[in-house]
């Protein structure tokens, strides 16, 4: 199977250039090589590489700063997964897209299904949104995976900051008000590298039939504080810890220029029962992505 990868160097693009390496060749791309907002490139790439599966991991998720660069977020957000997932119906390749949980205002107070509106508080979440729109619009064998607060042990993410924060405060706030699902890059890689292996050898028809979106997150649901104290707790190296508390606080104490949802956590039912696979609970995904070596 012949994979063009778009985002490699992420947090889900670098697990996944290592979990799709298993089913084939994999032509993995980022910036500086590919321009996401020059859609002329990314058609050129797909009649360069002829493959059987698109899997984009690339996305603009600068929260905050889409607030002020909204247009770049709109091209690379919004338009390029419509483009791709055009692209990849004219060579008659499965296409893979993944969105968030931003997309919806977090009122609900339960874990949404895909049956519920989504209504973004953000552009980053308007641009998402429209992303999904735009890819599944297109037709063909089309997969959107919408996905909650991924994380890994790289640097950058939430993981890291908590590691780090716990090294230099000896108090750290934490917001108890927003709650979702903790979900590993890694899980979601093997999650994906498992449907295209199933989809074999027909791809193309077998994905057709399951297009559609799906819901594909981490087991359970946290809040902000929770997910910092069990990141804390699997810390193989606590003994560089100075943080004695960690205190609770709410999301208005934190102004930023984009709004978050505050319940955003995702029902993910429909994806297990389409695929038999599901993603392992949050905690034990947390334990087994922090472990040393």
């Amino acid at each position: 199977m012949q994979i063009l990868l778009l985002g490699k160097n992420g947090q889900l693009g670098w697990e996944l250039q290592r979990t799709l390496a298993t089913l084939g060749k994999v032509v993995a791309l980022d910036v500086p090589e590919i321009d996401f907002t020059k859609v002329d490139d990314l058609r050129r790439i797909v009649d360069q590489t002829q493959p059987q599966a698109i899997v984009n991991a690339a996305a603009y998720t600068a929260v905050d700063r889409a607030e002020s660069e909204a247009g770049i977020s709109q091209t690379i957000n919004a338009v390029a997964p419509g483009i791709l997932a055009e692209a990849a119906r004219l060579v008659k390749a499965v296409f893979i897209h993944y969105s968030t949980d931003y997309v919806f205002d977090g009122g609900k107070e339960a874990p949404y299904t895909e049956q519920d509106l989504p209504n973004p508080l953000n552009v980053y979440g308007q641009t998402k949104l429209e992303g999904e729109q735009a890819a599944l619009q297109a037709g063909g064998a089309v997969l959107v995976f919408r996905t909650s607060w991924v994380f890994s042990n790289r640097q950058g993410g939430f993981v890291t900051k908590v590691l780090e924060w716990s090294r230099q405060q000896k108090i750290l706030r934490m917001v108890t008000d927003q709650v979702s699902g903790p979900t590993w890059a890694r899980s979601l890689a093997e999650a994906t590298g498992q449907v295209l292996a199933r989809s074999l050898p027909e791809p193309m028809g077998w994905i057709q039939e399951r297009s559609g979106l799906y819901h594909l997150a981490g087991d359970g649901y946290a809040s902000r504080l929770e997910w910092a104290q069990a990141i804390l707790k699997c810390d193989p190296r606590a003994e560089e810890q100075i943080v004695e508390e960690i205190q609770p606080a709410l999301t208005q104490d934190f102004p930023t220029p984009a709004r978050r949802p505050l319940f955003s956590a995702l029902d993910c039912r429909a994806f297990q029962e389409t695929f038999g696979i599901g993603l392992p609970h949050w905690r034990e995904a947390l334990s087994l992505a922090m472990q040393p070596g």
